[in-house]
């Protein structure tokens, strides 16, 4: 019995302190989100604007996100009867921000980041008790006018 009740209660703190932390990251992602508005990023191949270039170079961002174990548990379940998983969209999604916000601070004096890409790779996937976690890449040719 008292397993069980151990149990639940690292559930609902597992629930609460992940609730926490992806508000808090997401909040930061949308803080700077705002900052970078004005730095375009495009999967096109060729710039924006075909004005005299200055310089281009290699960007990228990456970030490695894990997932809570609340979350974790629930998309087991889910992996039982099926279905979508939730939990592991808006972990993907922050790291797919993130990383692009990432790559975005590394040219800020860009005028536009062209050929955008993202990858994700799983990590521990397939080990057993591993932590949940996603690592996405997000690369592009910044231009400098």
């Amino acid at each position: 019995m008292y397993d069980l009740i151990i149990f639940a209660i690292l559930l609902i703190l597992g629930y609460t302190f992940g609730s926490i932390a992806e508000s808090r990251h997401y909040k930061s992602i949308r803080k700077r989100e705002e900052e970078f508005l004005s730095l375009p990023t495009v999967a096109l191949k060729t710039p924006l604007h075909q004005e005299q270039i200055k310089k281009s170079k290699l960007v990228a961002g990456s970030v490695v996100v894990s997932i809570d174990f609340f979350k974790k548990f629930l998309a087991g379940l889910r992996n039982i009867f099926g279905g979508n998983i939730s939990a592991y969209e808006t972990l993907v999604d922050r790291a797919r921000r993130e990383a692009i916000l990432r790559m975005k601070a590394k040219a800020k004096e860009a005028s536009e980041i062209i050929n955008v890409k993202i990858e994700t790779s799983s990590i521990s996937k397939n080990t057993q008790g591993g932590v949940g976690a996603v690592e996405v890449i997000a690369y592009g040719t910044a231009i400098y006018r």
